[in-house]
């Protein structure tokens, strides 16, 4: 049984060492401040360069049509990601990184090695050959997996299943997706120019249906496998170092087995491209899409299955984990908060159902033995969390579980609370927990 306090202590003397403040390089606007510089370089590099490749009728041209997929990826991801919504900043920082950088990286390898390789065989269209079905599968997929490689290492609370790996990965490719087609639209623009092709026989309408219409999610589709298994290491133990770096590799190498897959298909034959499609692309896709919702309904049942724990300690209103574990009601919490108490109300219901959800998938990776040390701290800020906004949220989350589907019958739990996966006692119930004798229920998470 831990014996540590639940927080660190701010000054020197028995109870431990004083704080240290932290180097000029670890400051927080120090990381972000070069994070920004670092993506506003690579989107002004990569707006030179495509710009100077396409032309700038081209260049407007491809802008214009490479953004009608984006909006609906975006949406999608976004929707996938509603039970336990994670910081607006991290899908900036992906579609960002997958925009910029990974498309500047990406451009620049692939010219070089093609360059380089057609050199050296002294055959150019070997090179163009192999530069697309080789080089850039490993090139552009290792960069898209920085992003969420990063987002995995340094923002790992934000970063705890399956689904955060798949909205991350899935939005970086959405930005690289972007850039990409903007290049090849304009270049496709560009080319109609030259012959005084138009309409739908043009180039760049050609262009338009393949990548647009009918594969906005092939760069996507990619990645989300890189993703998937960053989110399956995400959920492994700490102690298992081997598996939570196989894991991400083997998630990686499919990505480039796959995208390498695409990139050959045209040279497969005239009906090539067709078949790889209709029989890879189109079932990888909807066996991906699955995944991704089960998954989804999954953290629903998780919320339900953990959150009436803290209901019995008084955390928790009684019908909050049923209203929790149905995003039905929650929209309608959020819509009779707003209603009644407006904007900033129902913005606070979205954060107690956030955390929530954070709190139900933290205890569940405890009683897993899945946590990692600072299990007791992080529990005790989510639990603060809920209190400050308890008094919006309840009323609307009652209000929302009246509303919906008839709230099941609570699980018995044992009269002497529930212990978690690190060994420590919940809270005794208290008899009244609406009308707690202190600010919020009594906490002691060391008692045996």
């Amino acid at each position: 049984m831990a014996i540590h306090p639940p927080y660190p202590t701010q000054s020197g003397g028995p109870a431990g060492p004083a704080l240290r403040h932290p180097h000029w390089w670890q400051r927080r606007w120090v990381r972000y401040g070069s994070l920004i510089t670092l993506l506003a370089m690579s989107g002004l590099v990569i707006l030179a360069l495509v710009r100077e490749q396409t032309g700038t009728e081209g260049f407007l041209v491809g802008l214009g049509l490479a953004v009608f997929p984006v909006p609906l990826l975006i949406a999608a991801f976004r929707w996938l990601d509603r039970v336990e919504p994670g910081p607006w900043h991290n899908l900036l920082f992906s579609f960002a990184w997958g925009a910029c950088a990974a498309a500047l990286i990406a451009i620049v390898a692939n010219s070089f090695a093609t360059r380089w390789i057609a050199i050296a065989t002294a055959d150019p269209s070997s090179a163009d050959t192999l530069g697309a079905t080789v080089i850039a599968p490993v090139v552009e997929e290792s960069a898209k997996a920085a992003a969420v490689l990063l987002v995995f290492l340094f923002r790992r609370r934000d970063f705890t299943g399956i689904v955060d790996g798949v909205v991350i990965a899935g939005v970086t490719a959405t930005g690289f997706a972007f850039t990409e087609n903007i290049l090849y639209l304009g270049t496709a623009f560009g080319t109609d120019q030259l012959s005084g092709e138009s309409g739908l026989a043009s180039v760049t309408a050609a262009t338009f249906f393949v990548r647009v219409v009918m594969s906005p999610f092939a760069h996507p589709l990619f990645t989300v496998l890189t993703g998937i298994g960053f989110g399956v290491a995400a959920l492994s133990a700490e102690r298992q170092h081997v598996r939570r770096v196989l894991l991400p590799l083997a998630g990686l190498l499919l990505a480039m087995g796959m995208h390498a897959l695409w990139n050959g298909s045209s040279g497969f034959g005239e009906w090539g491209f067709f078949g790889v499609y209709a029989a890879f692309m189109v079932p990888a896709f909807g066996l991906l899409t699955w995944l991704a919702v089960w998954t989804r309904q999954r953290e629903l049942r998780t919320v339900r299955a953990e959150l009436p724990a803290y209901t019995v300690a008084g955390w928790l209103g009684a019908t909050e984990p049923w209203a929790l574990g149905s995003m039905r009601a929650r929209r309608l919490a959020r819509e009779y908060a707003g209603h009644h108490f407006g904007k900033a109300a129902a913005r606070s219901v979205a954060e107690y159902e956030a955390f929530a959800t954070s709190l139900a998938f933290l205890r569940h990776r405890g009683r897993l033995g899945r946590a990692g040390a600072d299990f007791v701290v992080r529990e005790r800020e989510l639990l603060d969390e809920l209190w400050r906004r308890r008094g919006i949220a309840r009323p609307a989350l009652a209000y929302a579980a009246r509303a919906t589907t008839p709230m099941p019958a609570p699980p018995p739990w044992p009269a002497h609370g529930y212990t978690n996966g690190y060994g420590y006692a919940a809270p005794q119930p208290q008899p009244q927990p609406y009308a707690p004798p202190v600010p919020y229920p009594a906490y002691n998470p060391y008692r045996s």
